[in-house]
């Protein structure tokens, strides 16, 4: 039996990091992607300890800090008139104890470099995946376009990694449960001072700003109620200007630097996930299967847990041809229950720290809260969810430099002649 053959769709943190890890293990894999690059501002720029664990047992952790990037060991909040420790990584008994601040395109353009190392890696940039192939009730490819006319990719196996909008998981037919999301997130970037407060949040009255640090400026992130963003616009500017130092007030003298809404994005949130992952030939991963909130900025790293867990479980059996339903559902089972707790724990992080939406008065915590927070318990599990997750993963696939398998082939015209030529 021939080797199988994998096409990722969406060239995300799953995506590249699952490419990688099949690649990795000799399996010929090819990643789709539909941008032309990987620069797209107001993405979630936090690496956590769980994906630095990866990194440490592939053995790139070094090189990957050689990136430009900055170090969280401990996250504040505050709440009200009142401040938290959302987690202190120096409880963990990871290999890093603390996050990395990197944007998101250093972090794939990394990922990208180490898949090249192998060459069963492929990446398709300017990639649009438009359809799905189907033969004999089993997905077999995927229809895409590009800047040079359409194309095919035939594979023994596709992995929908293309996020929370995934045309991959659109096209199966799988059913998908909406879990609702009552907010949508502004994002801006503002400049930063020496002396700022060092707080990776500020929650009051329904709202939370969540202020990233990417060194020169904050990257920064206002909810608002779900659907109220246009409304905000209409309102202007300066409205928008006054609701972010009402909620962080040492903003004040930089939110000029927003002069209209075009250096604003919205972010429409939305968290549901599907009832099954896969089909015949299909499996959906990260926010494609699970889509996240925001909160705790952990859905990225749950993406990536999602990726080791599946090239783990798929790398034996691509070696034989293509996985069975069988193969497909065990890692369904490994990760649904960490990413249905991850999103039922979100909800209430959102709950009791940023109150309801249509709070009016002063927010402090609740009296039970802020008598455990004179504990470390709460503080320690905060940590654990946010810094290395319900279940943590780890690489149990082999470096076989030498394997190489069949090439994914791919048509460059649908309706004509089809050419066959390894990636």
């Amino acid at each position: 039996m021939s080797p199988g053959t994998c096409c990722i769709v969406g060239g995300g943190p799953a995506g590249m990091m699952l490419g990688y890890l099949l690649a990795r293990a000799g399996i010929e894999v090819l990643v789709l992607e539909k941008h032309a690059d990987f620069l797209r501002d107001f993405r979630g720029d936090t690496i956590h300890p769980s994906t630095l664990e990866i990194m440490h047992e592939l053995g790139v952790l070094q090189e990957f800090l050689k990136r430009p990037h900055q170090k969280s060991y401990r996250a504040r909040a505050r709440i009200g008139d009142g401040e938290i420790v959302l987690g202190d990584m120096s409880y963990l008994r990871t290999q890093c104890r603390f996050m990395v601040m990197m944007p998101q395109w250093d972090f794939l353009d990394f990922l990208a470099e180490q898949g090249r190392r192998y060459p069963t890696f492929h990446l398709k940039m300017q990639t649009e995946v438009t359809g799905l192939i189907e033969e004999q009730g089993r997905v077999a490819g995927v229809r895409g376009q590009t800047p040079a006319g359409p194309v095919e990719v035939r594979a023994d196996l596709v992995v929908g990694a293309d996020g929370r909008t995934s045309a991959v998981r659109s096209c199966s037919g799988l059913a998908i449960e909406d879990l609702g999301a009552p907010m949508d997130v502004l994002w801006m970037r503002l400049p930063k001072c020496p002396g700022d407060p060092v707080m990776l949040a500020y929650a009051d009255r329904g709202r939370a700003l969540v202020l990233l640090d990417r060194g020169s400026y904050w990257q920064c992130g206002l909810s608002v109620p779900k659907g109220a963003a246009e409304k905000l616009r209409e309102r202007g500017i300066e409205d928008f200007r006054a609701l972010i130092v009402e909620t962080a007030s040492f903003l004040r003298d930089r939110v000029g630097e927003l002069r209209n809404w075009n250096d604003v994005r919205l972010l429409t949130v939305r968290v549901d996930r599907l009832r099954q992952w896969y089909r015949p030939g299909l499996l959906c991963i990260g926010d494609a299967a699970h889509a996240m909130s925001p909160v705790g900025g952990v859905g990225i790293n749950l993406a990536i847990q999602d990726a080791v867990a599946a090239a783990n479980i798929l790398a034996g059996p691509l070696r034989q041809g293509p996985p069975s339903t069988a193969d497909l559902a065990r890692i369904q089972r490994r990760r649904e229950f960490p990413a249905r707790l991850t999103q039922r724990v979100q909800a209430l992080i959102r709950k009791q720290v940023g109150g309801s939406l249509d709070d009016s008065g002063p927010r402090r915590l609740p009296w039970p809260l802020r008598l455990l927070e004179r504990t470390t318990l709460p503080r320690r599990m905060r940590t654990r969810f946010i810094g290395v997750g319900i279940r943590l993963e780890h690489v149990k696939t082999p470096d076989v430099s030498n394997a190489h398998s069949g090439p994914v082939t791919h048509n460059q015209d649908m309706n004509g002649p089809s050419s066959t030529e390894p990636l």
